[in-house]
């Protein structure tokens, strides 16, 4: 028998067959093989029905990638089939950019970090901050825990500094606006270099992008709906290109509304959505920006375009899962 991992040491002469194990390369003379249990044997004679395609239930060797062919192209994320692929190869070790360290730093008077700590009716726990260090650690990044601060220029500009010596790109939270205690963006502007600072977006219009002693900040909405969306239309496809590989557009698909909507011109709108048993888009009850539980309900976001538009059951929207901004 010509078994796998070993050389079959003779040639098979035309008229005759041999026994072949799974895995084993064919022996000289052979080009088809049909399967056991398709076939009768006495011990010197194989029977089987006719006829056969020739080299059936076989393989040629290096028919899954030719000499020269690319194989992983560079800028992408190496997932398990990547390694599978590499080591069937043969190649033991690839060129890797190290992880992105991504910054996250949460703003104001009114937030509590630490959740076991007892919130005033006037305060709110942290809901922005482990929430961008699970979304950098879930595409891949290392996420930089740099705390939270008050609304103090003075101390957010020394934490920024702290983010800028630790990590290769900040992401804050709040102070994003242009009101008296929005420090973020004052800062940046004033210190940074502020690139711009309020999107036509909803939820997330203020949005400040700058550069903080040469490392990139990405300012987001305090609001969390606000922070996620920003979060995930603005930052993650700017992450991707700094840590080495290609702009990520999400991929959505249309499927039919499952709700009713007018929409006034001028921005574009993404609502917190999933779909029903129909295969239809419905979306959370309230679109207020800090309805977190709307976030945590939604399986995806539904993507409004920039104009006037007038949405009743049955009207064709795209629908972007979270898992198209690798948020699983």
């Amino acid at each position: 028998a010509a078994r796998a991992g070993q050389p079959y040491p003779d040639a098979v002469p035309a008229g005759h067959a041999v026994r072949i194990l799974t895995g084993a390369i064919l022996p000289e003379g052979v080009d088809t093989v049909v399967l056991e249990e398709d076939t009768n044997t006495n011990g010197t004679t194989v029977v089987f029905d006719g006829p056969i395609k020739p080299r059936a239930n076989t393989r040629k060797a290096g028919e899954d990638m030719a000499a020269g062919e690319l194989a992983l192209a560079k800028g992408r994320h190496l997932r398990a089939p990547d390694l599978a692929l590499a080591s069937a190869l043969g190649i033991a070790e690839l060129p890797v950019h190290r992880p992105l360290r991504v910054g996250v730093l949460s703003t104001g008077d009114e937030i509590i970090a630490a959740p076991q700590l007892r919130a005033a009716p006037h305060q709110i726990w942290d809901a922005n901050r482990p929430m961008l260090l699970s979304l950098a650690q879930g595409w891949h990044y290392e996420p930089v825990d740099l705390g939270h601060v008050g609304d103090d220029a003075e101390e957010i500009a020394e934490r920024l500094h702290e983010g800028a010596r630790e990590a290769d790109v900040i992401l804050t939270s709040g102070g994003a606006s242009a009101g008296d205690e929005d420090h973020v963006s004052a800062l940046l502007r004033a210190r940074g270099t502020l690139s711009s600072w309020r999107i036509a977006l909803k939820p997330g219009r203020p949005l400040a992008l700058a550069m903080w002693e040469g490392v990139p900040v990405f300012g987001l909405p305090g609001n969390p709906v606000a922070a996620l969306v920003c979060a995930l239309v603005f930052a993650r496809p700017a992450l991707s290109l700094l840590s080495g590989a290609g702009w990520t557009e999400p991929q959505g698909f249309t499927v039919p509304a499952a709700f009713e909507k007018r929409k006034k011109p001028g921005r574009r709108e993404y609502l917190r959505a999933r779909l029903n048993e129909a295969g239809a888009a419905e979306v959370f009850g309230s679109e207020g920006s800090g309805r977190i539980s709307g976030l945590s309900w939604a399986q995806g976001l539904v993507e409004l375009p920039d104009g006037a538009l007038e949405v009743t059951p049955g009207t064709p929207v795209r629908y972007i899962p979270y898992a198209s901004f690798g948020l699983v």
